[in-house]
């Protein structure tokens, strides 16, 4: 039953082969319902993720742009103080904040951040400074720059 080939040249041994058929090219398409879901579902996550993104985001511009100030002022209190005041009213609600002054002012910001640096600390030459010319006070700017990167939400129940 075996031919001999040994009398054939290349030619004409590869005209003899025969053409091997090729499958149908496979879908990329998702084969089951189930696939499609999963995908829908995966992208509304990331469209839920990404709106939550941007919201987050917005909501702390006010914060990123209080600490390019602080950056600025270094250590003048009085500027510290108006930078403070203008990021607590971006926070709260204005009739909250507008009219804290002096040791009231100290202890909202105290409430906030959680602890006593404004009245008992650094933070106590804020209560005069927009009022009267204060010295520099160590620590003011980084205590500052700690209650707009961690002051908690609404102080006011």
């Amino acid at each position: 039953m075996e031919e001999d080939l040994s009398g054939l040249n290349l030619v004409e041994l590869i005209d003899r082969l025969e053409m091997v058929l090729t499958p149908e090219p496979v879908s990329l398409w998702p084969q089951t319902w189930g696939w499609v879901w999963l995908g829908l579902a995966v992208a509304a996550l990331l469209a839920y993720g990404l709106h939550r993104f941007i919201h987050w985001r917005r909501a702390n511009a006010y914060r990123r742009a209080a600490l390019e100030e602080l950056a600025r002022v270094h250590d003048d209190p009085a500027a510290i103080a108006a930078i403070l005041r203008r990021a607590a009213l971006a926070a709260y609600p204005r009739t909250n904040v507008a009219s804290l002054y002096g040791d009231d002012w100290l202890a909202f910001l105290d409430r906030t951040l959680g602890g006593s640096s404004f009245s008992n600390g650094p933070g106590r030459v804020l209560a005069t400074a927009p009022y009267t010319p204060a010295p520099p006070s160590d620590g003011l700017a980084s205590l500052a720059a700690d209650w707009v990167q961690r002051h908690k939400g609404n102080a006011y129940p």
